[in-house]
């Protein structure tokens, strides 16, 4: 029976897997310290065996959601690294996924980098190592999110009110049928019109090419990005407004959603509403319109895509 904890690599291979990874160099000497705990531990070991064979079980199956792993025993510094090493462990069944449908190396290496990002996100917020967002991150490491440019793409189906509103727009698509749901990653610079312009070409190139048994005609986004109170703050040139204006909005959200802009306009959602600061027409946007009692929800929009002949 293949081992999972055994291809972890060790020393030096390890510190060199994890910059690969984008993992900052402040979360690498906690890692390689971790290691030999994460395999020495009888407990451990297995509890991340059952973790890497859940996550990687059905291998680029969309909309598979393996179980999220037990919390480990342990210090606070293995709960929250536990994580990283069981998606460590999974990186040769992803790459060699990706090496079958011919993707290539870079494009590889950038979507697994989100491992990185994610541990940069948990220290903006917490202050500390970790990783709050292992089920996020299974989405990169099953094979259903790619990074392409400065966007992500995540292999996902048209839910029934999506679904409907792009019937309604006389597109061929209807409830469960495929589609593209678009992902802003943070740390990658402006929004510009030219960088998006880029991904959404590259996506139609790469889905047509890897995928070519499933049809991408269009994408969804869902994101405190497009939220339509945005536009009454920010000029019609800016960088957030024309990216709401490539979507035609699929329907109205009404559910509070003041967490999405407070986390990623400002790290961290719990903050008090009082002390955001006012430093850039973003934060003045989203902080005063909190200050004035309002609310901000989202926005959910679809637009078309013409993917290339593979």
């Amino acid at each position: 029976m293949t081992s999972y904890v055994e291809s972890l690599p060790v020393a030096d291979a390890l510190a060199d897997v994890l910059l690969d990874l984008a993992v900052p160099h402040e979360d690498i000497g906690a890692l390689l310290a971790l290691r030999r705990r994460m395999t020495a531990d009888p407990e451990l070991r297995d509890l991340l065996e059952a973790a890497v064979g859940a996550l990687i079980a059905d291998m680029g199956e969309a909309g598979g959601r393996p179980p999220a792993p037990r919390q480990p025993p342990g210090s606070e510094a293995v709960a929250r690294y536990f994580p990283v090493f069981a998606l460590v462990a999974a990186l040769p069944a992803v790459r060699a996924y990706h090496r079958g449908l011919g993707v290539s190396e870079e494009i590889s290496r950038r979507t697994l980098a989100d491992l990185g990002r994610q541990l940069a996100v948990h220290r903006r917020r917490h202050g500390t190592g970790g990783l709050a967002t292992p089920g996020w991150l299974a989405l990169h490491f099953r094979g259903e999110i790619y990074q392409l440019g400065r966007l992500q793409f995540q292999r996902g189906r048209l839910d029934d009110r999506m679904g409907a509103a792009v019937r309604e727009a006389g597109l061929p698509y209807g409830p469960g049928d495929r589609c593209l749901d678009v992902h802003i990653p943070d740390f990658l610079g402006p929004l510009t019109p030219e960088t998006c312009d880029r991904s959404f070409a590259l996506a139609g190139a790469f889905f047509a090419r890897h995928f070519p048994d499933e049809t991408y005609g269009v994408a969804v986004c869902e994101s405190w990005l497009l939220d339509p109170q945005l536009a009454g703050y920010l000029s019609a040139d800016s960088n957030i407004v024309r990216f709401q204006r490539r979507f035609t909005s699929g329907y109205e959200l009404t559910e509070n959603y003041d967490r999405g802009p407070l986390e990623f306009v400002f790290g961290d959602p719990a903050l008090p509403v009082e002390t955001l600061p006012r430093r850039t027409t973003l934060e003045r946007a989203v902080g005063d319109h909190l200050r004035a009692g309002l609310h901000w929800y989202g926005g959910h929009g679809w637009l078309e895509i013409q993917p290339a002949t593979p």
